[in-house]
């Protein structure tokens, strides 16, 4: 096996090269049909065709056996068969490589031209295909070049026929040399427009396929009834195009409840493009939701497109639309209405086919009544209308999503948190939630990192939670009552580690029978609660 030298073809060489005849074959006869490759090949982008005459080629005038065209799949970093003459479609399906392996394989690795004078002399020729073991070529020489741009491997230009002459065989070395890279250009953008396209597109299918099983309403944690009443509402509005209003207080998953109705509506192979109406000045509103012209005012040195551009043909998720002024409302009033608007500076009207999700935690109504929200607007947003309850009226939900981010927060922050103590998950149960669900993931982060012993306890909580002015107890926690709260719990849990054995928890608390006894009868707390019965172990 040996590697050509690298390809700078002198074409007054090749082309005195060519006119030498060997055999009765005059490879000078080609140069027309050269001329026609570069003519196709500028005027006309189509692979299929450029290849119909590179392989006739090959066939005829050159007399070739066997001929391959191979493109390389930088994705999935293999090289196939493309188009070939000489090979059933079974013996192409087999012909799958990897870079380094093998003849083909070697070329795309190195992106050097390999000629294998005697196909049965060469340990790197694997025969993927089998057709030489089925037909037998043995004396036959194996060409591959590599198609190549701007330093890139591309694919490669195999061939295969019987030589009598080692100048012939040169010679079209350099002439498949010469037909590769004259069609590079176009299997560059065929590789661009049809491989790398598929397979974008592929995998943004496969990215909204994986988003639309996450936000899927059963993928909402919580099983309380008020929530249960909201993935009916969600799973009935998400198939219709109405807009939908999300009302809730801060913090409640007004997010994730407009996520889990876009993934699952007709819109849901469009963008999904989320804007929070309070986080934009008064003076940049309109530009962010409509776009704004080049040159329209002062800083606008590019067109840009606003959110409802953006969005269209999918879902676009107003958040807080309730801080939005009166003249704005005005403007979204219109959106609604003629689903057309102008860029700030513009002439034209845009037209776009998407679907509207508001939400806000104010008072909509309230606001009506005031004369701080437009009446109309409230009546177009408010067509279907689902409603988050506060954390604090869910229930057993806060201990479902406690146990939910403490398996999240533990493997991410590499702990092994496993669960949390009764005390604490006591003090979860009775505390307000202000901040609802986000307050909630914010308290759980931060007692997984505090947590030493893979358990979370009431003392790893945040001090708001323990203070009598957040939870809404009566009396505030003296130090004594810290102290008797931590001892309580650590009774509790050795106790439970132990299946309410006095001794061995006592021995776990470096603690005598009596002491123990003591402060058992302190907190008055019974070894038998926490004794396994036979028939709860069997229930």
């Amino acid at each position: 096996m040996t590697d050509t030298p690298t390809l700078e073809l002198d074409l007054d060489e090749i082309q005195a090269d060519f006119t030498h005849c060997f055999t009765g074959e005059c490879r000078v006869n080609v140069l027309p049909i050269l001329h026609k490759i570069g003519h196709v090949s500028t005027r006309n982008a189509d692979l299929s065709a450029l290849l119909a005459i590179i392989l006739e080629v090959m066939q005829q005038p050159l007399k070739m056996h066997r001929g391959m065209v191979m493109l390389y799949d930088r994705h999935s970093d293999t090289i196939g068969i493309h188009d070939s003459f000489g090979l059933t479609e079974e013996e192409k399906g087999r012909g799958i490589y990897a870079p380094g392996e093998g003849v083909t394989g070697k070329v795309v690795e190195t992106g050097k031209a390999i000629v294998v004078p005697r196909l049965n002399e060469s340990l790197d020729f694997l025969d993927r295909t089998r057709a030489h073991a089925e037909r037998g070529s043995a004396n036959a020489s194996f060409i591959c070049v590599p198609i190549m741009r701007a330093e890139k491997v591309l694919g490669t230009l195999c061939a295969e026929r019987i030589y009598m002459s080692r100048r012939l065989l040169d010679q079209d070395v350099k002439l498949l040399a010469t037909i590769a890279s004259m069609i590079a250009p176009v299997v560059e953008l065929y590789l661009l427009e049809n491989i790398d396209k598929v397979r974008l597109e592929n995998e943004n299918r496969r990215l909204k396929n994986a988003l639309k099983r996450r936000f899927k309403p059963s993928n909402i944690i919580g099983n309380s009834k008020p929530m249960q009443q909201v993935y009916e509402h969600i799973r009935k509005v998400a198939g219709t195009r109405a807009t939908v209003l999300i009302l809730g207080e801060s913090g409640v998953g007004k997010e994730l409840v407009a996520s889990a109705i876009h993934y699952n509506s007709p819109y849901a192979e469009g963008p999904f493009v989320k804007s929070n109406c309070a986080a934009f000045p008064e003076n940049l509103v309109e530009s962010e939701l409509f776009g704004h012209e080049k040159g329209s005012f002062t800083g606008a040195i590019a067109t840009h497109k606003g959110c409802f551009e953006q969005a269209n043909g999918g879902t676009i998720f107003l958040d807080e639309v309730g801080e939005l002024s009166l003249a704005n409302q005005a403007k979204l009033l219109r959106v609604l209405q003629e689903r057309s608007f102008k860029r700030i500076g513009g002439i034209n009207p845009v037209r776009v086919e998407l679907r509207i999700i508001t939400a806000t935690n104010r008072n909509l109504i309230e606001m009506v009544e005031n004369g701080t929200f437009r009446e109309d607007l409230y009546y177009r947003l408010n067509v279907f209308c689902i409603t988050l309850p506060p954390l604090r009226e869910r229930g057993s939900d806060v201990i479902t999503l406690a146990d939910h981010y403490v398996n999240r927060f533990a493997a991410e922050n590499g702990k092994s948190v496993k669960r949390i103590a009764t005390p604490a998950l006591n003090m979860l149960m009775s505390y307000h939630w202000p901040g609802n669900v986000r307050e909630l993931e914010n308290v759980i982060e931060s007692a997984v990192i505090l947590s030493d012993d893979g358990v979370i306890h009431s003392y790893d909580l945040p001090p708001s939670i323990q203070t009598s002015h957040e939870s809404g107890t009566t009396n505030a926690l003296t130090l004594e009552d810290k102290l008797r709260a931590v001892e309580y719990e650590m009774i509790v849990e050795a106790l439970k580690n132990n299946n309410g054995n006095v001794g061995e928890t006592a021995k776990e608390l470096g603690l005598t029978r009596r002491m123990l006894g003591i402060r058992m009868q302190r907190h008055r707390i019974s070894y038998k609660t926490f004794r396994t019965r036979v028939t709860d172990a069997l229930d």
